[in-house]
């Protein structure tokens, strides 16, 4: 979740630095801003794929273990697969 918090952070602060930049000639301060912004824009994308390839793999551990517990009688394990198919449904969301 830090990841998150610092990347949006880092967008805001580098287009809060662009607009700045922008607003009173200072090309380089711009340019500083853009790329920031750029950056923690492209990490947050890349956060939220691997967030939704672990829900995927959440997602199918938890059929996996669902229709084993079932069909072997085992509770526990198909209880754990309810839960790790629903965790891996909200990870897909991020």
């Amino acid at each position: 979740m830090t990841d998150r918090i610092q990347n949006t952070a880092n967008s805001y602060i580098g287009g809060a630095k662009q607009t700045v930049g922008e607003t009173l000639g200072y090309s380089d301060l711009a340019a500083n801003g853009a790329h920031q912004k750029t950056q923690a824009d492209a990490a947050q994308k890349a956060a939220d794929a691997k967030t939704h390839a672990e829900g995927v793999g959440h997602k199918v551990q938890g059929e996996v273990q669902k229709n084993v517990g079932s069909l072997t009688g085992n509770n526990d394990m198909e209880a754990r697969g309810h839960v790790n198919e629903v965790r891996g449904d909200l990870e897909r969301k991020v």
